[in-house]
């Protein structure tokens, strides 16, 4: 499959990407004709369902994937072969990944579940998915990701790797305005405006997946910088206060960017990540773009840019502040092969392993013992996020799932509804939820 549309379709109802998920999202479809399935053996067998592209377990492929990497490692230590049953929507027509997850979980199809943060939160609240806690690997992860895949209590998914949005900026083109990278949402509406007035018809591309990035850092900077995350996400819990009211300011912020043409709301409808925007920005029409860390590294994406280019977080009244989204392998709760797929997953997610998936893709490791140099133009981001600064585009803990919702209601926006419509939304999915 292309590997520059597959990076592009990442999202499933706007969620993650990541080089080994890529998945495509928000939309019901046809039947699962994209669903591959490989032959067991005799030999223990443990089934992964995910997304990536191996079609044969025992293939010999020196492009093998970071993910595939971390497979090998558990074949051979525990003598089990991983068959892959493989899932990609070829457009947004098609079932999406996470509709074709949640029926194969539901029905104990397979042992272990590459997911996406809404699918591991209604899994987890199904008491579908294994606590995971008890395993090694789990000991040595980062708190971000236990605080996001924790349910009732419950460790249900741990990642390969720590899913960080930011700002895609064209350095050059800031120095030529002179313009200084921007903190908060009013320096960033500032620096479009000069941009428009000097030529720049569109100074931000954006798609139909991630300008909900935006709405999360200015909705959620303070809840999770301000020292009381457990108590707000309490109150929204229970009612005592209304995700309309944090998610506000960031849709009235979105707004002003369509108001003043700073980005395109008619192309972001239609536009698949990084194919929409991204011609443009390697092209140096537009200065601005949003992408997810991987992209940084991604010759097919942002990887080789010709000109000096800088991944800050996004405008917040605390600066510049990342977006994270945790995803997950997940085992099912009746699984058939069980102990093999723990054991497997433990080795996966051992520090071993996830220090060769890290220096292979270059990302942000789940478990605080493993980091790696990250190139320069993720410095301003990483320097962030080592510091604990940033918010949670997905939090299990929150009963309103978060990225899905927001993304579609985004798309609300951007089809013409206004904020207040956009805001009683969230009010009846609040009402909703609590009414479950």
């Amino acid at each position: 499959m292309n590997r520059k549309r597959n990076i592009a379709k990442t999202a499933a109802v706007c969620l993650f990407c990541t080089a080994v998920l890529v998945t495509a999202a928000c939309g019901a479809g046809e039947e699962n004709r994209n669903l591959i399935t490989e032959e067991a053996g005799e030999q223990r067998i443990v089934n992964l369902f995910s997304p990536m592209e191996k079609t044969e377990a025992n293939a010999v492929n020196i492009a093998r994937s970071a993910a595939d990497k971390t497979v090998i490692m558990a074949e051979e230590k525990l003598g089990v072969r991983v068959d892959y049953v493989t899932y990609t929507a070829e457009d947004y027509q098609d079932k999406t990944y996470d509709d074709v997850a949640l029926d194969r979980a539901r029905n104990n199809m397979d042992d272990i579940y590459l997911l996406n943060p809404d699918v591991i939160k209604a899994l987890g609240e199904e008491d579908l998915l294994m606590d995971l806690s008890g395993l090694a690997c789990a000991e040595n992860l980062r708190e971000v990701v236990k605080t996001a895949n924790v349910v009732n209590g419950r460790l249900v998914a741990v990642p390969q790797e720590v899913v960080a949005y930011g700002l895609f900026i064209n350095k050059d083109m800031f120095d030529r305005y002179e313009l200084e990278l921007p903190e908060t949402p009013e320096e960033f509406l500032e620096c479009c405006r000069v941009f428009k007035e000097n030529g720049i018809e569109t100074p931000v591309g954006a798609n139909r997946w991630w300008l909900e990035t935006f709405v999360f850092a200015q909705a959620y900077a303070d809840l999770y910088n301000g020292g009381n995350t457990e108590a707000e996400i309490a109150a929204l819990n229970s009612g005592e206060s209304r995700y309309s009211d944090y998610m506000r300011p960031g849709f009235e912020f979105l707004q002003e960017m369509i108001d003043k043409g700073y980005i395109d709301a008619e192309k972001a409808c239609v536009s698949e990540a990084i194919e929409g925007e991204g011609p443009d920005f390697l092209a140096r029409k537009t200065p601005i773009v949003m992408a997810y860390w991987g992209a940084a590294n991604a010759e097919t994406a942002y990887g080789r840019p010709d000109f000096n280019m800088l991944v800050i977080g996004f405008p917040s009244n605390r600066g510049r502040m990342p977006v994270m989204a945790i995803t997950g392998f997940g085992i099912g709760a009746e699984a058939k092969h069980a102990e093999d797929a723990l054991k497997t997953l433990d080795i996966m997610l051992s520090d071993e392993a996830l220090q060769v998936y890290a220096e292979t893709n270059k990302v942000i490791s789940p478990s605080k013992n493993v980091a790696v140099e990250c190139i320069p133009a993720l410095k301003p981001l990483n320097d962030r996020i080592q510091s604990d600064v940033y918010v949670l585009g997905a939090n299990a803990n929150m009963k309103l799932e978060q990225w899905g919702n927001t993304c579609l209601i985004v798309r609300k926006l951007l089809g013409g509804a206004t904020v207040d419509e956009c805001m009683a939304e969230f009010d009846r999915l609040q009402e909703e939820t609590l009414d479950k």
